[in-house]
């Protein structure tokens, strides 16, 4: 996070000095912008045109979640790396939180209809647990001591864990 500055910033773009800062005032302004570009770029990636239909089942549902765990870790990898640096500031800035909270959001309630579509009997619980599957296998590739598993490993830990919530 100390990295992020309004000069770093002018530089990595090829920006005149002082450019980020007349659009970014602060460093809050600065990491909201981050955290809204972080977010368009996977909503891009991770939502765009994700399928929906009814009636879906468990193995597509379980293609999705290992396709979208794959991208993450690899060629969004650092997006997604960025974006545990900006859940851990948002942390300790409460303004930066509620931002945070509303990009979470935009990426929860699509798997809510997902699961809904796949069966679940609780929806709401399931895309919880189905979000706390992700992160913590995203978690333990990224930042935890794991290695970074092929998308048949994800396909394989992903229909292991919907088998356990979904019919």
């Amino acid at each position: 996070m100390r990295g992020l500055t309004h000069r770093a910033v002018d530089e990595a773009a090829g920006l005149a000095p002082g450019s980020t800062s007349n659009v970014a005032r602060t460093r809050l302004a600065l990491l909201e912008l981050a955290l809204t570009r972080l977010t368009e770029l996977d909503d891009a990636a991770l939502l765009a045109d994700l399928p929906v239909p009814p009636g879906l089942g468990r193995d597509e549902l379980t293609e999705i979640v290992a396709r979208a765990l794959h991208v993450q870790l690899t060629s969004a990898r650092r997006r997604a790396l960025a974006r545990y640096e900006l859940a851990l500031e948002a942390n300790r800035r409460p303004e930066l939180r509620e931002i945070y909270d509303r990009a979470g959001r935009r990426f929860r309630e699509p798997l809510v209809a997902l699961v809904t579509a796949a069966g679940s009997p609780d929806p709401a619980a399931h895309a919880r647990r189905l979000v706390a599957f992700h992160e913590g296998v995203l978690f333990d590739a990224l930042a935890g001591a794991g290695s970074v598993p092929s998308l048949a490993d994800l396909r394989e830990a992903t229909a292991d864990f919907l088998k356990g919530i979904l019919p």
